[in-house]
């Protein structure tokens, strides 16, 4: 069966009615890829719907005496936000193989997915359909390098998919993060996004993480010992009474947060107080 077997102008047979449906009785497609929808892009699409109405009907299947979205789940969303009790839809009743790959299709190709979802499309589609990823990048029309270092992005960890997923960091960010061990990986991500680093600087540090971060260590040491050499002796004794009255309020019960900038040339010194 080829990937797209089950195009868009194939979605909607033409003997088929168009119907009003209850939202009520619609439920999600267990097979979205998106597992993140954008409120403000929802939110522009309900103005639409409200100034327009729905123009193009949702695809839906029979679940029991329930329905699940084949393909629209953004207009159903809007159409939910703006209170509508129908919906015109579509009742198409394909097996889990189609409805699947109309709704990875509907997304890769009508919206812009995050890379990591995209990612896992890629892996579902070559699942479902035993596909390598040249066959699959012939049916998308892609390059094979490009669905293989989406693909590699799955390999990064938990953490750093989660800043790809919400846009923090870039897929070229993500791509040359690859290869590090999990640490390595939760290091460098924190620098990207501390120092707002681009990618040539990205990979400038990976290229000697140990010799980076031990000399940023060592620039903290420096600071500190700096500090202690120029500070002057009348102020040691204000930061010490400083401390101990913050030990005073944290004894009492009174929740104390407290940051310290150490830098000889302009120390300063947060304090939060905040009862428990």
């Amino acid at each position: 069966m080829s990937l797209f077997s089950f195009k868009h102008h194939d979605e909607i047979p033409k003997n088929k009615q168009i119907q009003d449906i209850e939202l009520s009785k619609i439920k999600p497609n267990q097979f979205q890829p998106r597992r993140q929808f954008s409120e403000n892009s929802i939110k522009e699409l309900a103005q639409t719907l409200d100034k327009e109405g729905l123009l193009q009907p949702i695809v839906i299947r029979e679940d029991g005496e329930e329905y699940e979205i084949i393909a629209g789940e953004r207009r159903f969303r809007a159409a939910q936000l703006l209170g509508w009790e129908k919906i015109p839809a579509i009742v198409n009743n394909m097996d889990d193989d189609q409805a699947a790959f109309l709704a990875l299709i509907e997304n890769l190709q009508r919206e812009n997915l995050n890379p990591i979802d995209e990612a896992k499309a890629y892996t579902n589609l070559m699942k479902l359909n035993n596909l390598t990823q040249a066959e699959l990048a012939k049916d998308m029309g892609k390059s094979q390098s490009y669905v293989a270092n989406k693909l590699r992005l799955l390999k990064l960890t938990p953490k750093v998919q989660s800043y790809l997923a919400s846009g923090e960091i870039s897929a070229r960010h993500g791509r040359a993060l690859v290869g590090l061990s999990e640490r390595d990986q939760s290091r460098v991500v924190d620098e990207i996004l501390a120092n707002n680093l681009n990618v040539k600087e990205t990979e400038e540090i990976i290229k000697d993480l140990d010799e980076y971060f031990a000399k940023k260590n060592e620039d903290k040491t420096e600071k500190k010992k700096r500090f202690a050499k120029r500070m002057p002796k009348d102020l040691k004794v204000q930061i010490n009474t400083i401390k101990q009255a913050i030990k005073l309020a944290k004894d009492s019960g009174i929740k104390v947060k407290v940051k310290e900038n150490k830098d000889p040339d302009d120390y300063k010194i947060t304090i939060e107080l905040k009862r428990k």
